[in-house]
């Protein structure tokens, strides 16, 4: 510190400040948002943090100064977090065409029908059939699924579409090229209109069982902007409560991943990031699935339409017994959610 000027003495308490935030947010994929729901809300800071500490690095990199150990090593400290935000893969134009049963995740934003844009309430489920006909996947899951837009369901000869309720337009699908011999949907809390359903789906010797879920949103988007217009309180309060239903309806999800007798799969869309509670609860309860961002892929893992830093909360997450050959995310804009893709080998050897 003496060898530093008053400027970079600033900048290094800033950088302590942060720091400190870093490492305590190490600690919230460990605390239950149904018992302390307002620190749980800090987990979506946590690309931020990842970002500020990066940026002190490159500060004392550049500065040449010995204080560089201390973003350095909040970050290794936290390696799984950072891989979480970017992974340092091989690029996408680099790796060959994995040949795999290829699966894809999307939250289709009710295919637009709720817009004032009669134009795009046209357009945007063309673009989203247009799209899946071209990537021509094995498996589709749907989350915001507007029961009227029927074309892309007819290009898959088996599916499961599952409303809400019965006078409800839209819910969960999944839409297969394999047979679908049963379906169950899991039936969140009334008070919700998210909801969790499986398939079983027998592909070629397997049998796997796909979850697709769609954890409580958010009663108030969380950016920015809404934080700056509405009472911050009541703006943290809300999502605090977000959390704490997302672990109820979490619970649900493993009580009956623990009685699967297959090979399991989720995706979805969690309204979570992968340094929350749920995340880790969905990963760590010794039913060996992986993230397939995490085994695959590369860049930013961005599945959210955010303009001031990545937000991953869609997922594929295959048993551990399942290869991940390849994962992509694809930026089109036909929604406030990126859909990703999972080709998957179901192969033992």
């Amino acid at each position: 510190m003496k060898n530093l000027n008053w400027f970079d003495k600033f900048v290094f308490l800033l950088n302590s400040l942060f720091a400190a935030a870093l490492l305590f947010s190490y600690l919230l994929p460990y605390i239950p948002p149904q018992k302390f729901a307002l620190l749980s809300v800090l987990s979506l800071g946590v690309p931020l943090l990842i970002m500020i500490n990066a940026a002190f690095l490159v500060y004392w990199l550049i500065k040449l100064k010995k204080q560089i150990w201390l973003p350095l090593l909040t970050l290794l400290l936290g390696f799984n977090h950072v891989t979480s935000i970017y992974e340092f893969g091989a690029s996408e134009e680099d790796n060959p065409q994995a040949e795999g049963m290829e699966i894809i995740s999307y939250n289709v934003k009710h295919f637009s029908q709720y817009l004032s844009s009669a134009e795009e309430r046209e357009t945007v489920p063309k673009d989203i059939t247009s799209f899946i006909t071209n990537e021509d996947p094995d498996i589709v899951a749907f989350q915001e699924y507007y029961n009227g837009e029927i074309e892309v369901a007819k290009r898959f000869p088996y599916k499961y579409i599952k409303l809400k309720t019965e006078s409800a337009e839209f819910g969960l699908a999944i839409l297969s090229k394999y047979p679908i011999i049963n379906t169950v949907s899991l039936d969140f809390s009334s008070s919700s209109n998210n909801n969790g359903v499986y398939a079983d789906i027998v592909v070629e010797n397997d049998t796997l069982r796909v979850f697709n879920i769609h954890l409580q949103s958010f009663s108030v988007k969380p950016d920015i902007g809404n934080i700056e217009k509405e009472s911050s309180k009541r703006v943290f309060l809300g999502m605090g409560q977000t959390f704490a239903i997302q672990q109820e309806q979490i619970e649900l999800v493993l009580e009956v991943i623990k009685n699967t007798p297959y090979k399991v799969i989720v995706v979805g869309d969690f309204n979570n990031t992968a340094y929350s509670y749920i995340y880790r609860r969905l990963r760590s309860e010794g039913f060996g699935l992986n993230d397939a961002y995490k085994e695959a892929g590369s860049g930013f893992g961005k599945t959210f339409d955010f303009d001031y830093f990545p937000l991953r909360i869609d997922y594929i997450l295959p048993d551990e017994s399942i290869e991940v050959l390849s994962f992509k995310t694809y930026n089109v804009s036909y929604s406030d959610h990126f859909p990703v893709k999972a080709t998957l080998s179901l192969s033992s050897e």
